[in-house]
C-alpha cells in the first residue's frame, strides 16, 4: 500500500506547478532531515527572503536613523500601503478597504466598538459555542463594558445534533430566530478545531436581512481558502498573518472593513491620530477628520520590522496566486484524507472531524484519536513531524500547498500508522 501511495504521491509531486515554493522556505530539521512539518494553521514557516526584507528596514533604521519615515522606496510613515494590494487579492477586497495593523484582538475590540451598537432591544451577539478563546473573551468584554450581562447577550449556538459540524441552515435559522434583537453575527471564516469553513455569503445576507452586522475573524482562512469579502458585503473582518501568511511569531494583523462603512465618517470608532487626515497630521491641530477608507480605524504608525516580514511573504503570495494555491489545497488534503481513510491500521482508530465536502474546509484535517491518547502525538513530535494537539484527544493536521507536498502526506500517514501500531 505504501508503495503505491509513494509511487501516486511522486507523480503529483511532478506535476505540481507550486512545487518550486518549497525550496524558499526553511524547514525545522530533525537528525539532519527536513522536519514534516504540518503546523502552517497554527505558525507558518519562514520564507528564506524574509531575512532581506528585514534587513533591509534595519539598515535604513542604522543608515537613515529618525529619516527613514519620509525617504526610500518605502517610507515608514506610509509603510502600511505597501502591502494593500496583495492582501486586496487575497481576501476579495479593495485595496481601501484593507489594511495591515495592531494584531487580531485589538483590531477585533477596534471593530465591535464601531459594529456593536447595541440599541433598544438590538443587544445580541451570536458566536458558536466553543469559539476561540480570543474571540470569546473580546465579545464578552465588549458586551459588558456595553454596559449590559453577556449571560443574557452572547448567545452561543451549537450543533442540534451535539456534533462538531454547524451547518449553514442552523446558523442561518438561529440569526431569524434572533431577529430583531440581533445586533451583531460574528464567525469564524475557517473554525479552527474542526478545519469547517463557512459560508461567510449566506451568513452575512442572513444577519443584514435582520438588521444586524456580519464580522468575521480569518484567522484560519486568510492565505488558505479564497474570500470574496467586498462581494458577498461583510460588514468587517480581521485575521492575524503568523498562520497560512507566513509572516512570523506574533506577526502585525489585518482588518477589512467594507467601503459602505469606511465612508461613513459619522461611524462611531476609537481613533488614533494615524486614522485621520494624513496630509494635516504633523500640522498637530487636533482637528477630527477620520480617513474615509479603512485607514481610518489606524491608532498609530506601523511595526515596521513586523511588516517588513509580511511583505516578504506577501510576495511568495503574489507569486503563487491564492486561486491556484487553493486548487493545489484541495487535492492535497483529498489525497491526505484518502490514505487515512484507506488504512487498514487508521480507519477504526480516528475519525476525521473536518467535514469530508471539500467546498467546507480548507487545508486542514482534525484527526479524533477514538482509542488512543496524546501519547500518539507525541511519537509523531518525536518522529519528526510537526503539528499541533488540541484537548481532549484531537491532531490538527494542516498540509500547506505553499511548502507541502503529496510525499509529505505520505510520509505522515505512515508515521501515524506507525505510532497507532506501537500503542498496541
Amino acid at each position: 500500500m505504501k508503495e503505491e501511495a509513494i509511487k501516486r504521491a511522486k507523480a503529483l509531486d511532478s506535476t505540481d506547478s507550486l512545487s518550486t515554493f518549497r525550496s524558499q522556505f526553511h524547514f525545522p530539521q530533525r537528525g539532519g532531515k527536513d522536519c514534516i512539518y504540518l503546523c502552517g494553521n497554527s505558525l507558518g514557516l519562514q520564507p528564506k527572503i524574509t531575512s532581506e526584507f528585514v534587513n533591509e528596514e534595519l539598515k535604513n533604521w542604522q543608515e537613515k536613523g529618525v529619516e527613514g519615515h519620509f525617504t526610500g522606496e518605502k517610507p515608514w510613515v506610509s509603510y502600511h500601503k505597501n502591502s494593500k494590494d496583495s492582501l486586496a487579492k487575497i481576501v476579495g477586497a479593495h485595496p481601501h478597504e484593507v489594511v495591515a495593523m495592531n494584531n487580531l484582538t485589538s483590531n477585533l475590540h477596534l471593530a465591535m466598538a464601531s459594529f456593536y451598537q447595541p440599541n433598544g432591544k438590538r443587544t445580541k451577539v451570536l458566536i458558536e459555542r466553543g469559539a476561540f478563546p480570543s474571540d470569546f473573551y473580546a465579545v464578552y468584554s465588549r458586551i459588558e463594558n456595553s454596559g449590559l450581562d453577556p449571560k443574557k447577550n452572547l448567545i452561543e449556538l451549537e450543533s442540534s445534533d451535539g456534533s462538531d459540524y454547524l451547518s449553514t441552515e442552523e446558523i442561518v435559522g438561529k440569526i431569524e430566530e434572533l431577529g430583531e434583537e440581533l445586533a451583531l453575527v460574528m464567525f469564524p471564516g475557517v473554525q479552527y478545531y474542526t478545519g469547517q469553513f463557512f459560508n461567510i455569503r449566506a451568513i452575512t445576507a442572513a444577519a443584514h436581512k435582520v438588521g444586524a452586522n456580519a464580522g468575521f475573524d480569518l484567522a484560519h482562512a486568510v492565505g488558505n481558502v479564497p474570500l470574496q469579502l467586498h462581494d458577498h458585503e461583510v460588514d468587517f473582518a480581521v485575521w492575524c498573518t503568523y498562520k497560512y501568511l507566513n509572516s512570523g511569531p506574533g506577526g502585525v494583523g489585518g482588518l477589512f472593513i467594507h467601503e459602505r462603512n469606511a465612508k461613513n465618517t459619522e461611524l462611531t470608532r476609537l481613533s488614533g491620530w494615524w486614522g485621520h487626515d494624513s496630509e494635516a497630521r504633523f500640522k498637530m491641530d487636533n482637528q477630527v477628520n477620520p480617513i474615509p477608507n479603512v485607514d481610518g480605524w489606524q491608532l498609530s504608525n506601523v511595526n515596521i520590522l513586523s511588516h517588513s516580514s509580511h511583505l516578504a511573504s506577501l510576495k511568495l503570495f503574489d507569486e503563487a496566486g491564492i486561486e491556484n494555491l487553493r486548487a493545489k489545497s484541495l487535492l492535497l488534503t483529498d489525497f491526505m484524507e484518502d490514505l487515512i481513510l484507506n488504512s487498514e491500521i487508521l480507519k477504526d482508530q480516528i475519525k476525521i472531524i473536518t467535514p469530508s465536502a471539500r467546498e467546507e474546509r480548507g487545508a486542514q484535517l482534525s484527526i479524533y484519536l477514538i482509542n488512543h491518547g496524546k501519547s500518539v502525538f507525541e511519537y509523531l513530535i518525536a518522529h519528526g513531524v510537526i503539528l499541533d494537539w488540541r484537548e481532549p484527544n484531537v491532531i490538527r493536521v494542516a498540509p500547506v500547498p505553499l511548502y507541502n507536498s503529496f510525499t509529505d502526506a505520505v510520509n505522515f500517514v505512515s508515521i501515524l500508522e506507525d505510532a497507532i501500531r506501537n500503542e498496541g
